[in-house]
């Protein structure tokens, strides 16, 4: 009986070792987390990282003229009424331009870990790419990047500035 009690406790052993090396197989949907290095002077608008987004000059003139920003609560990354009509506007855009891509660039405010900061941004951005296909929007013609607290619009600790650095931006 001990034997067989060895025999089946080698393979509960073996079997969690598998388990655990195999991890999990699920597909993560196309995002980019980006860590920025400390100390990136604020106020720059626009992306500017490494994605390159190769549309034609429609789709750039035609994205001048729609506000390139949308903003949220504190600690949240749920689509407010206005930045539903905002990205109401770019999924129209997009749709008439199917092969036109877009980058959407997460953001938080300060408060909170560079951790949790870079994951709220990133949560942020999928609000709006998620939003943006629930309106048709070519899901593939869509990257998601994070830069967290890193990359700040406005400086200062008051309420103001810590609004304007709570967005996502919107890049053709």
């Amino acid at each position: 009986m001990s034997t067989s009690f060895s025999k089946i406790a080698a393979l509960a052993v073996l079997s969690s070792a598998v388990v655990l090396a195999s991890g999990c197989a699920t597909k993560r949907a196309i995002s980019e987390v980006v860590v920025a290095p400390l100390g990136i002077p604020g106020g720059q608008v626009g992306y500017t990282g490494a994605v390159i987004v190769d549309n034609s000059n429609a789709v750039i003139s035609g994205a001048e003229n729609i506000q390139a920003v949308v903003y949220f609560a504190f600690d949240s990354s749920e689509i407010t009424s206005q930045s539903a009509g905002v990205l109401n506007q770019h999924a129209d855009l997009l749709k008439s331009n199917p092969s036109a891509g877009v980058v959407i660039a997460g953001h938080t405010d300060e408060r909170g870990s560079r951790e949790y900061n870079i994951a709220l941004g990133e949560r942020r951005a999928q609000a709006a790419r998620d939003y943006l296909a629930a309106q048709g929007v070519a899901a593939n013609n869509i990257r998601v990047i994070s830069y967290g607290e890193e990359r700040p619009a406005a400086a200062g600790t008051n309420e103001d500035a810590y609004a304007q650095n709570r967005r996502a931006e919107l890049s053709y």
